[in-house]
């Protein structure tokens, strides 16, 4: 006998503008590769303390997609970064961007055995990430051609680092989401994990948080003045029939599992939000999908949990 399928409500997410860049990591295999992603986008689940989100996209070349061959021949991972246009400025967004990069693959890639760093974003302006990151040769770093491209090649103990000499980023979005409303833990983690593998299989969007899954979803603002975000009393199992906390989940409702999906465009967020749906909403247990919006007031890109609901161009 088959599960029942989930209730999916008639809403959307809401997602805003972000920033992006998308960088390919290459390493001797897939062990190494994962420790450079792994360590690369580590601390940027959310954008609420950290200075980015980030996330893997997809494994491409060799034991990846195969349609989507590396410049060394190599196994590759695809990974984004994302700041949100909250920042009117969009000359200090760039900035906060770049700084992030410059951090991340520093620190991350160039110190991960066999790992090398390529850029997929050809835009301008762009950042001569490069140059900056090649400076720890210290006067020995050198510029070359490699793999039929321009690179900056650094030497390092166990030989050489090789990376790119121009990032590029542009506008991308952020925030898609969705909801499963479980009878407990484990039927809303179980669809949680459904859905984040569906949404792996989609390019050109990421997961940021552990494992892609956030058990504890924020709403904005805060009763305590220096915090901008705060749990979602509305949605907390545990605060229902709590003086002052108006419930909002349905009946038989004991477990939240949020999903958020940032993305280079909207119609990559569409087709990851639609596999997750579709692959998580016979989970046992699982009563509800429904996604996080404010109306409007935080983006302007509505992703309709009901396919039939969204615009067409």
């Amino acid at each position: 006998m088959s599960a029942a399928r989930a209730v999916v409500e008639d809403t959307y997410a809401e997602a805003f503008k972000s920033l992006y860049a998308e960088i390919l990591i290459t390493a001797r295999d897939r062990t190494w590769l994962d420790h450079a992603v792994n360590a690369a986008t580590g601390n940027a689940s959310s954008t609420i303390m950290c200075d980015c989100e980030a996330g893997l996209d997809r494994y491409v070349g060799p034991g990846g997609d195969a349609s989507a061959p590396t410049p060394d021949g190599r196994p590759g991972a695809i990974v984004q970064f994302h700041v949100p246009r909250f920042r009117r400025n969009r000359t200090v967004l760039a900035v906060a961007l770049e700084r992030a990069l410059l951090v991340r693959i520093s620190q991350n890639v160039l110190t991960c055995p066999t790992a090398a760093c390529f850029n997929l974003l050809d835009t301008d302006p762009f950042y001569k990430l490069g140059r900056k990151i090649a400076y720890f040769g210290n006067g020995y770093e050198f510029r070359d051609n490699r793999h039929g491209r321009p690179v900056w090649v650094i030497p390092i103990l166990a030989g050489e680092f090789v990376i790119d000499r121009r990032f590029g980023y542009r506008e991308g979005l952020m925030g898609g989401n969705l909801w499963f409303f479980g009878n407990g833990v484990e039927a809303a983690l179980a669809a949680a994990e459904r859905g984040t593998a569906a949404v792996a299989r989609i390019p050109g969007v990421i997961m940021p948080f552990p494992g892609g899954v956030a058990s504890s979803g924020s709403k904005a603002g805060s009763k305590y003045s220096f915090s901008i975000a705060s749990t979602y009393e509305k949605f907390c199992p545990t605060l229902r029939g709590k003086p002052g906390v108006e419930s909002a989940l349905p009946e038989g409702v004991n477990a939240v599992m949020e999903v958020i999906i940032n993305g280079r465009d909207i119609t990559s967020i569409i087709a990851a939000t639609q596999a997750a749906i579709a692959a998580s909403a016979d989970t046992p247990g699982l009563i509800q999908i429904s996604a996080g919006n404010y109306a409007g007031q935080l983006g302007k890109s509505f992703i309709y949990l009901h396919p039939d609901k969204q615009p067409r161009d």
